[in-house]
């Protein structure tokens, strides 16, 4: 009987070698599923997704600065703005934002770098996305220019229905940050600008306790805004130890 030519020239793989194929097969499958994936993040992000350090500052709502191997990295929350200085709720912001991240160990999901040269990304502090938290409790907008993101639109939803944080406030009094910045160009600043609290090397939490044991306006909003010592704040206007920092 002649036998058939695929039976001579596509002899059937043993158990072991169809193996080995079929590993082969799923690590190219997998290395190219990185490739695409390392093609697809924004320019800039491609040497480094995910990094840890301390944070170090708090310079507002939404801007951190991480201490990595020695190394200050400028980080800004992405997808969120949070009202800027002079505006309603910014000191508030800050303190929220201070009290999640201020001193701890964070994960920064870098995906991009803004025009002042500041790492843009996700932020987590004990397992937990920071700027998911902060528009959830109401102290920061879902920053429509740059995030459609379902999740954070859908914890803004819900913080303005029930009125947490900003949404508090008169309609008046909350303007969108980006609107504020429009309107306000004078005394708009770079997101880049150095923080109106110090950093960390310069107090230590701890140190003092009172409005009478600070040293300057500088300590106490250290304080204040650093370590979540909101007693400083009495009247609870966002201006701690007004004896040495006056009204605004």
């Amino acid at each position: 009987m002649r036998r058939r030519l695929a039976d001579i020239s596509a002899p059937r793989p043993s158990a072991a070698e169809a193996g080995r194929v079929a590993r082969r097969c799923a690590r190219r499958a997998a290395l190219g599923l990185a490739v695409a994936l390392v093609a697809a993040l924004p320019r800039g992000a491609e040497s480094e997704i995910f990094f840890e350090g301390r944070v170090v500052a708090v310079f507002d709502g939404d801007t951190i600065e991480v201490l990595v191997d020695g190394e200050r990295r400028r980080i800004r929350l992405l997808g969120i703005d949070t009202p800027e200085r002079g505006q309603p709720w910014a000191e508030r912001a800050k303190q929220a934002l201070s009290q999640r991240v201020f001193g701890k160990q964070v994960r920064v999901n870098a995906v991009d770098v803004d025009r002042y040269g500041r790492t843009v990304g996700e932020v987590y502090a004990d397992g937990v996305c920071v700027g998911c938290e902060l528009v959830r409790e109401g102290h920061a907008w879902v920053y429509r220019r740059f995030s459609d993101d379902a999740v954070l639109l859908e914890l803004e939803a819900v913080a303005r229905a029930e009125r947490r944080g900003l949404w508090g406030l008169p309609e008046s009094e909350r303007v969108p940050p980006w609107e504020w910045r429009e309107r306000h160009p004078r005394s708009r600043r770079s997101r880049a600008e150095a923080a109106e609290v110090p950093p960390a090397a310069d107090f230590a939490c701890g140190a003092a306790r009172t409005c009478r044991e600070m040293r300057s306006c500088a300590e106490a909003r250290f304080h204040f805004a650093q370590c979540g010592m909101t007693r400083l704040d009495g009247d609870r206007d966002g201006v701690p130890c007004e004896a040495l920092c006056g009204r605004r």
